[in-house]
């Protein structure tokens, strides 16, 4: 059994709304192998080594019907087995999921696909790797594959060290509570690291947090709250209760401190947190040493205290309240007359509430110095056995990072101390910070029981708060979320997704200049780039789910668009969970018979994707039935239909129902986009007035703008804005690089457009027509190397007709064809076609093509380039001087042996060896064959 490929999908997608990993495995010989065929051992084994499988409902609905589908019958395969023991594994790692789904290869027998819920996605694929190495290692012995674990592979062993390795990258109880309340308010989240650096909210409004520390917490305060002598004194100066302390650097002046002070003392770092290195209750000279070499592992500068009598408390104070209160008891066992200590510390750390450091809600007791030094006090040793009942503390604070537990008092705390802990918070200037505050009861006011504050944290733990040993659970990280965005502010920029097989790029940029206009600052994810208010950030095809992160991280930006291809769809799903707006374009011929997707109604499915999540409104094209599907499947409150056709039956219908639609209308004036919404009819603008139409005759750019202007509406955009919008994007190669950009600067005109699909290559061809050019018309044509045969023929049909003459090129990288397989195959489409072959020339070269063109061109001509490489095109044409040699060295470039250049198309000599050129059957002018000539 063996992986052939693997998609993390992080977030929407073609099999959940939700991230995802798919595996595409092969199981060979073990396609013949069922789990019935492999019989009760292998089954058994299975469920011994998971037990929790017995909880999986699959196939039957109840409790064990998983289990019950593996016994019966024939059984499941083994990529069905996959997908439940990777599930079950995450979960009995603490991360739980349950979503999964095992569907075979059409036409590949032996190979599934098996998808399965993450929470964090290296977590995923490990669980998949121990998964595999399970089934592998449970196989009887002569159908184990070589890569099979070892005989000596010990499954508990390899759990373990899973489960460890996926507790190191959870995020910690604190943030892991924090990231929770903001989920239950809707506030999308984005973790930064691998740590606890996460953000919660999108561009302008995001807010970040690292634990609980967030990014209003005040330096100055953190730095106060560090220094244990600065807060004592600044405190005292506040008239609120703190004990008398020293700083020292070296011991003598430690025992000296504590002698002025007066025993018992507590010695400390200055700067410390979590316990470490504190000393309580040190009443000799001897112990204050000792305490301070311990206190000096933690830092330069050693704090020695008057030592005060009382439970400790940990008062948490949030945006100025106090919101919870909780009674740390230090770690320790409780005696039973028959166990030892050492053996009582393991029994206490078996509580499945207890980890290491802060994985967990409780931390494992550990038998270290200061245990030891505790135990010795007493006489104890940790093979010493206390009577029933006896409490042994084996830590002197109640840290919970140190092993202590921790009881909720948040009801019972008076109101003095209350008081007290928000002054003392708000002294320091704090927004989130902790009080730990000696006192014998926490219910009197701390002016009669003599209480005391030894210490501000700042980012203090939640555990205790969210999860105590004892009392009731506290929502203490509700308050942070609703400090950071008070309710009724937004956490979200709205987002616009836009889709479809031809026209997204020139949409997307439409509508991020309508909302530019409007005033926002837009980022962009195009297939030129990520641009943020304009500006080019990242160049390349950035239409995938990480560039679509990378603008909702940039803290500038209040609104996203986000063109949606399908490669990234396909490669890692959606990089958002949900938008306010999605649009639809068109489905049509392109990218077929590639990873998977052989059929319009299977592209149509992974264009649906932004429209099944978009909260809204989902924008349709009401003119192609691929998209008027879709409309079934979005919950988005609105669907607005666009339509060119002003007799649409079905809009007409959700028009009369009130429903939103944009509608191409006549009129006396030429072409009205006209607005339907709720009853009214509201007229935008004249189709000649927007540039990028060319006055109305570029009707794929007219189609563009409605469906621009429908998003913009329902974004909330005002008309004017929207018009305003419309009436100054132009398809300049510097607002719409490689759409319908015209070059008007030579005696001909030029047009450079990135088509490369048949119905992008038929749209600009009909254009053509429409503008009307007095004289030849010339076509530089080329079709992507990764389309199928059929998908280039059509390329070529698409031109077929429309052009005087056209030169057949290449892309520069030939995507797995050969060289000059491309040009071949669309000259001889173009023939097919009806085109005669004295007006087709094969120019492999995408530069040589262009010059070829460009130099036979004569005045009144248009020259139409459908290019690949878009910059350097454009300037290839602006910088094309008539009569000048070609940029390209013809000698370099590899030609075909019949390629004649066009400004000698209508001479019989081939012109560098006045060889006289030959014609074919189908009258295509070729020069001799070498090889033939030989």
């Amino acid at each position: 059994m063996k992986v052939l490929s693997t998609n993390v999908y992080i977030g929407p997608n073609l099999y959940a709304n939700f991230p995802v990993i798919r595996h595409v495995i092969d199981l060979g010989t073990l396609e013949k192998w069922p789990t019935a065929r492999l019989g009760g051992p292998f089954i058994d084994g299975l469920v011994a080594a998971l037990p929790g499988l017995g909880d999986h409902t699959c196939s039957y609905d109840t409790a064990g019907g998983f289990l019950r589908r593996m016994r019966e019958d024939e059984g499941t395969w083994l990529g069905h087995v996959l997908e439940h023991v990777v599930l079950e594994l995450q979960c009995v790692a603490g991360y739980p999921v349950s979503f999964g789904r095992t569907r075979s290869v059409a036409d590949h027998p032996g190979q599934y696909t098996v998808v399965f819920q993450y929470r964090d996605q290296e977590v995923g694929r490990e669980a998949g790797r121990l998964g595999l190495d399970l089934l592998h290692r449970l196989l009887p012995a002569d159908l184990r594959p070589e890569e099979a674990p070892a005989e000596d592979w010990d499954f508990l062993e390899a759990r373990d060290e899973f489960i460890r390795y996926a507790q190191n990258r959870a995020l910690g109880p604190s943030t892991g509570s924090l990231v929770r309340a903001a989920e239950a308010r809707d506030i999308p989240w984005i973790r930064l690291n691998r740590y606890s650096l996460v953000q919660f909210g999108h561009g302008k409004y995001q807010r970040r947090i690292q634990a609980t520390t967030t990014g209003n917490t005040s330096n100055i305060a953190v730095d106060l709250a560090s220094d244990k002598e600065e807060t004592n004194a600044l405190l005292r100066d506040l008239g609120l209760p703190v004990p008398e302390q020293r700083l020292v650097y070296n011991g003598r002046a430690a025992v000296r401190a504590a002698e002025k002070i007066g025993y018992p003392v507590v010695v400390k770092p200055l700067s410390g947190n979590h316990g470490r290195g504190v000393s309580i209750g040190m009443s000799t000279a001897e112990d204050v040493e000792t305490a301070f070499e311990k206190a000096r592992e933690h830092g330069r500068a050693v704090v020695v205290e008057r030592f005060i009598d009382g439970l400790d408390h940990r008062l948490l104070v949030i945006d100025g309240e106090l919101v919870a209160a909780a009674k740390r008891v230090p770690g320790h066992v409780v005696g039973d007359g028959k166990h030892t200590v050492g053996e009582l510390v393991e029994e206490t750390n078996r509580d499945p509430r207890r980890g290491i450091g802060h994985e967990k809600v409780l931390t494992r007791l550990e038998l270290d110095h200061q245990a030891l030094r505790l135990l010795s006090q007493k006489g104890y040793t940790p093979e010493t056995i206390p009577e029933d009942g006896e409490v042994v503390y084996l830590r002197s604070t109640g840290n919970l990072s140190t092993g202590g537990t921790a009881v909720d008092v948040t009801d019972i705390i008076h109101p003095d101390n209350r008081e007290m802990a928000i002054r003392a918070i708000k002294g320091i200037g704090l927004d989130i910070g902790g009080v730990d505050f000696l006192t014998a009861d926490i219910s009197k006011s701390y002016r009669d029981t003599g209480g005391a504050i030894c210490e501000i944290n700042a980012g203090p733990g939640f555990r205790m708060h969210v999860a105590p040993s004892e009392g009731t659970p506290r929502d203490v990280a509700g308050p942070v979320i609703e400090m950071l965005f008070p309710p009724g502010t937004p956490s979200r920029v709205p987002i616009a997704a836009v889709t479809g097989t031809n026209g997204k790029t020139t949409t997307s940029r439409m509508l991020a200049h309508i909302m530019k206009m409007a005033g926002h600052t837009v980022g962009l994810a195009s297939s030129d780039g990520v641009y943020i208010d304009g500006n080019l950030s990242v160049e390349g095809d950035m239409t995938g789910p990480r560039s679509a992160q990378m603008i909702l991280r940039d803290p500038t930006i209040d609104a996203a668009v986000m063109e949606t291809a399908r490669g990234g769809l396909l490669r890692n799903g959606l990089g958002y969970e949900k938008c306010n707006v999605a649009a639809c374009i068109n489905v049509s011929s392109d990218h077929l018979g590639l990873k998977g997707i052989d059929t319009l109604e299977q592209l149509a499915e992974i264009k649906r994707i932004p429209i099944e999540v978009a909260q809204d409104t989902a924008v349709l094209n009401a003119d192609n039935s691929y998209c008027l599907k879709m409309a079934a499947h979005t919950e988005a409150r609105h669907v607005c239909y666009v339509t060119m056709n002003p007799e649409h039956g079905l809009v007409k219908e959700h028009v009369r129902a009130g429903g939103r639609a944009v509608v191409l209308e006549k009129g006396f004036n030429g072409d009205m986009i006209t607005i339907y919404d709720n009853g009214s009819h509201i007229p935008l603008l004249w189709t000649h007035l927007i540039p990028a139409t060319l006055e109305g005759k570029a009707l794929h750019n007219v189609q563009n703008g409605m469906f621009a202007a429908g998003l913009a509406f329902s974004l909330g955009i005002n008309l004017e804005n929207i018009r305003q919008g419309l009436r100054t994007f132009d398809t300049t190669f510097f607002q719409a690089p490689g759409r319908m950009n015209i070059f008007t600067e030579l005696p001909f005109k030029v047009i450079l457009d990135y088509a490369h699909n048949p119905a992008a290559v038929r749209t600009m061809s009909d254009l053509v027509e429409r503008l009307g050019e007095p004289g030849r018309k010339i076509v530089v044509l080329a079709a992507p190397g990764d389309r199928r045969d059929e998908d280039i023929r059509e390329i070529a049909k698409a031109a077929a007709g429309h052009f005087d003459t056209y030169i057949c090129r290449q892309d520069d990288s030939r995507r797995g064809r050969s060289d000059g397989e491309v040009p071949a195959m669309l000259r001889e489409a173009l023939i097919d076609a009806g085109v005669a072959g004295d007006a087709i020339q094969a120019v492999p070269d995408e530069q040589l093509s262009i010059h070829t063109a460009l130099a036979g061109a004569r005045s009144g001509d248009l020259v139409m380039i459908f290019g690949d490489q878009i910059k350097r095109c454009w300037k290839q044409i602006i910088y094309f001087k008539p009569g000048e040699a070609s940029p390209v060295d013809h000698e370099a470039v590899s030609q075909p042996a019949n390629y004649v250049p066009l400004e000698m198309e209508n001479e019989a000599y081939q012109p560098e060896t006045g060889e006289k050129l030959l014609r074919d059957e189908r009258g295509v002018m070729i020069a001799p064959d070498p090889e033939e000539a030989d």
